[in-house]
């Protein structure tokens, strides 16, 4: 089976690499001196602050793994030097429902986060917009019905 491809534009790489080394750094750190903390309570079948411990140590460590995994396997997306929209490019749009205007920046899976207008390329907003440029007019399909959107403006990376 072959590896799953993560891309990403360059800052995202640099983003999850820094995220990567403050987690094996600092995470760690401060995990190894909860867990003496909670050690030093004594029994620890009845801990709960050692519990809670090796149980944040699990969390930080299978994230340390899922980092490290998706830098492993990253492919830099660069923006294209034409005007469509490509990852890593911020892409205004108008929402017909309610003449709304929205930015979104379009990113690789493993960068998105929605809730920042971070969205990836392979969701339904994003894949409708890749290629397209601007005054072009996206329609995508939701759970509450089509979505129509004009593109207003693209702004590529700046190198």
């Amino acid at each position: 089976m072959a590896a799953k491809v993560f891309k990403m534009t360059a800052a995202g790489k640099a983003e999850l690499q820094a995220e990567l080394d403050r987690l094996k750094h600092e995470g760690r750190d401060e995990i190894a001196e909860k867990l003496k903390v909670a050690r030093s309570y004594g029994d620890l079948s009845e801990n709960s602050e050692y519990d809670e411990a090796k149980s944040e140590q699990a969390k930080i460590e299978a994230r340390i793994g899922e980092l490290e995994y998706q830098l492993d396997h990253a492919v830099i997306v660069e923006s294209l030097d034409d005007d469509s929209a490509s990852i890593g490019c911020k892409i205004t749009v108008l929402r017909a429902t309610d003449n709304k205007e929205l930015v979104y920046e379009l990113v690789g899976f493993s960068q998105s986060d929605p809730a920042h207008g971070k969205i990836s390329d392979e969701s339904p907003v994003g894949k409708a917009l890749v290629g397209k440029k601007i005054g072009d007019i996206v329609t995508v399909e939701a759970p509450i019905g089509n979505i129509d959107f004009t593109i207003l403006n693209i702004e590529k990376d700046k190198k």
